[in-house]
């Protein structure tokens, strides 16, 4: 069916402009479906399926749109293809993370209905582990700080989580707030009866990060380049292991502020992208899968993420402008039959009190 120009495949959710990708871009067909007539306007019977499917809102996570660049791409560089996150519950794709991490947890036994949960988090996490708790019944107490979007830190307050903030450095993300912010969490431990997630040494992180890989191929089926701002590097990783088990050749570039750019070996330092950039190597980044890792100017960033809200419609973060930097950079390189994808992480909505849209 089309919707303001763009076709959208009835089965995954997959969009694509009239204009379309190249010939050659595999798009999975929609799935037919009966339709009936009202006021001789056709409308499909699939919604009442979908809606017996959506049983709680946790199965709204993941099957997000796949869309591509339009006017930031020029037309002699290689295809900008984006997952679009910012369609899951909580507007990130985090929730992946937070349902895959409660879910294993569950299923091994470490997690029981009378613990509570446990985690530090830049905010995105926290918001999509308080969706999952709220929905589970289970109790969340997440550790954050003032340096991140006040936005994130309401949104887990308003899903239920007890906050507890860490003081920041004049606002900025430093090198010495994570190992600050793990203390406190490993101090509440000793109190009993939490399951800390633990997401940066937590590898159950990444089955929900492979279904976005699985999704990513059946919508493209082919990719050439895939690049991500490193946090965690759960993300990464779990797109990565898909794309290099179907295209061997595929070139996986990891993403990190220019001045904390420890992945590339430099010295750890202050910025201001929410979820990235956390003064560390994370344990879950594995630089056999990764082709290069690629600094990049935060305020080149901040830019792209406000061209892309006023010439693509795609409203999101610093860190999805970043992503995008990046892959456009990437499409010049490898030029135009090739196709370049990376992810818009969450929605600019978190990001409206700060001076990301406000300041210039």
């Amino acid at each position: 069916m089309t919707a303001g120009g763009l076709k959208m495949n009835g089965k995954s959710g997959f969009l694509h402009s009239e204009a379309g990708p190249s010939p050659r871009t595999a798009i999975p067909e929609p799935v037919p479906s009966a339709a009936i007539s009202e006021g001789g306007v056709e409308v499909s019977t699939q919604r009442s399926t979908n809606r017996q499917q959506m049983i709680t809102v946790l199965n709204a996570i993941g099957s997000t749109p796949l869309v591509q660049l339009q006017r930031l791409a020029p037309a002699n560089h290689a295809e900008v293809w984006l997952k679009l996150e910012s369609q899951n519950p909580t507007g990130s794709y985090k929730d992946r993370m937070a349902l895959a991490m409660i879910e294993a947890a569950e299923q091994r036994g470490e997690l029981r209905p009378d613990m509570g949960v446990l985690e530090c988090t830049g905010g995105s996490t926290g918001s999509s582990l308080a969706l999952v708790c709220a929905a589970k019944g289970y109790r969340l107490v997440v550790i954050s700080s003032d340096a991140y979007a006040r936005e994130k830190l309401d949104s887990m307050r308003a899903l239920g989580a007890e906050l507890l903030v860490e003081p920041s450095h004049q606002g900025q993300i430093t090198p010495d707030l994570w190992p600050r912010m793990m203390t406190r969490a490993r101090a509440l431990l000793q109190e009993g009866n939490l399951y800390y997630t633990d997401q940066f040494n937590n590898r159950d992180a990444q089955a929900g990060y492979a279904r976005l890989g699985q999704e990513i191929v059946e919508g493209l089926g082919r990719v050439d380049a895939f690049c991500g701002m490193v946090g965690t590097a759960g993300m990464l990783m779990g797109v990565a292991e898909v794309l290099r088990g179907v295209h061997p050749q595929v070139r996986i570039v990891a993403l990190e502020p220019s001045t904390s750019a420890v992945l590339s070996g430099g010295s750890a330092g202050a910025h201001r992208v929410d979820g990235t950039g956390s003064g560390f190597i994370p344990p879950q980044f594995e630089a056999e899968l990764v082709s290069e890792v690629r600094p990049l100017d935060e305020n080149l960033g901040r830019a792209m993420a406000r061209r892309l809200a006023r010439e693509e419609g795609i409203f999101a973060g610093t860190s999805t402008g970043m992503n995008v930097l990046a892959a456009l950079e990437l499409a010049a390189e490898l030029g135009p039959g090739r196709v370049v994808v990376t992810v818009a992480c969450d929605t600019g909505l978190k990001y409206l009190a700060g001076d990301l849209y406000n300041g210039d």
